[in-house]
C-alpha cells in the first residue's frame, strides 16, 4: 500500500501541496469496527463511531477487564518511555500501532524529558491519519512524524522512517498492542525481527499484548470478530518471549502489564492475568 505522510507543523504543505496530501487520505469506514477506535471508546475518548461502540461494548460485557487492559497498556507505555529516554538515553522513537491521540502520547512523555527526542508514529486507520496535526505537536528541539502505513510492510516502514529517524543510531521500537493483528504467530516473528534488524545496535523493542490465560477474554476477542471486527490474536507466553528472541531483555523480564516497573502499589485486575509485556535491547 501507498505511504502517506504527515510531518511537523512547521513542514505542513500548503496551497496544492496540502490539496494533494488531501487526496491521498484513504476513506474512512465507519460501518467496520477499527481497533484503533474501539480502544479509544474503551479509554473513554470521542474518536469512535456506532460500529466501534457496538463491537467495542459487545467485548466489554463478555470480558469487562478489557478496559483495563487498555488503560494498563496505555500506563506501561508511559513508563516505557521514561525508561528509555532518562536511563538508556535513548533520543529516537518508531511508534507502530499508534492509535487515536489520547494523554501522554509517546511524543509528549519523550520531548518533556529530551525536547530534541525524535518520533515516527504509523497506523493503518484513516481516522489517525486525520488527526495526525494533533500528533505532530511537539517540541520544537525536537522532530515528529506520521506515516499511514501497515504493520506487515516493514521494508516501507523503515524506509520512509528515515526521513525523520536516523537509523544508524538507536531507536526505540514500539509495539503496544498491535502484534495481535498479524494474522500468524511466524509472520509476527518475521516482522518484528525485519523492524529490528533495520536497527542500529543499542536499539530497543517495547513490546505489549494480550494473552489466552484468560478463556473470557478469549470469549471477547470471538465476539467482536462476529460483530465485523477484527479479533485479536492472543499469544501464550512463549509466543511473546519468541517475539522478543536475540535481544537482551531488560528488568524485570517479560511480565504482565501493571508488573512492569510499577511505580506504585501493584494491584490486583485482569491485566495482571490477560497481558504481558517487555523491553529489550539489540545488543
Amino acid at each position: 500500500m501507498a505511504v502517506n505522510t504527515a510531518r511537523g507543523v512547521d513542514e505542513m504543505a500548503d496551497g496544492a501541496d496540502a490539496a494533494e496530501e488531501q487526496r491521498d487520505v484513504p476513506l474512512i469506514d465507519s460501518s467496520v469496527p477499527h481497533s484503533a477506535r474501539m480502544w479509544d471508546f474503551w479509554l473513554g475518548g470521542k474518536d469512535n463511531y456506532e460500529a466501534d461502540r457496538r463491537a467495542g461494548e459487545t467485548a466489554r460485557e463478555a470480558y469487562p477487564g478489557i478496559v483495563d487492559i487498555a488503560r494498563t497498556s496505555r500506563e506501561m507505555l508511559s513508563r516505557a518511555v521514561r525508561f528509555l529516554v532518562c536511563e538508556a538515553g535513548v533520543r529516537q522513537f518508531l511508534d507502530v500501532g499508534t492509535g487515536l491521540p489520547t494523554a501522554e502520547n509517546t511524543h509528549e512523555i519523550a520531548q518533556k524529558y529530551a525536547p530534541e527526542s525524535r518520533i515516527v508514529y504509523v497506523d493503518n486507520d484513516p481516522l489517525v491519519l486525520t488527526h495526525a496535526r494533533a500528533l505532530l505537536v511537539g517540541a520544537r528541539e525536537g522532530a515528529t512524524d506520521y506515516l499511514h502505513a501497515d504493520v506487515r510492510e516493514p521494508q516501507s516502514i523503515l524506509e520512509n522512517a528515515e526521513r525523520t529517524l536516523d537509523l544508524s543510531r538507536p531507536v526505540a521500537l514500539i509495539l503496544f498492542g498491535i502484534v495481535g493483528h498479524i494474522d500468524e504467530h511466524a509472520e509476527a516473528v518475521s516482522i518484528v525481527r525485519r523492524l529490528m534488524s533495520g536497527l542500529a545496535a543499542g536499539s530497543y523493542l517495547a513490546l505489549y499484548t494480550g494473552t489466552d490465560a484468560d478463556p473470557a477474554l478469549v470469549e471477547a476477542e470471538r465476539r467482536i470478530g462476529e460483530n465485523g471486527g477484527t479479533p485479536y490474536r492472543l499469544s501464550n507466553p512463549e509466543q511473546v518471549n519468541e517475539l522478543f528472541s536475540g535481544l537482551e531483555i531488560i528488568e524485570p523480564g517479560v511480565v504482565p502489564g501493571p508488573q512492569w516497573r510499577p511505580e506504585g502499589p501493584v494491584v490486583d485486575s485482569p491485566a495482571k492475568t490477560a497481558s504481558l509485556g517487555g523491553l529489550a535491547r539489540k545488543p
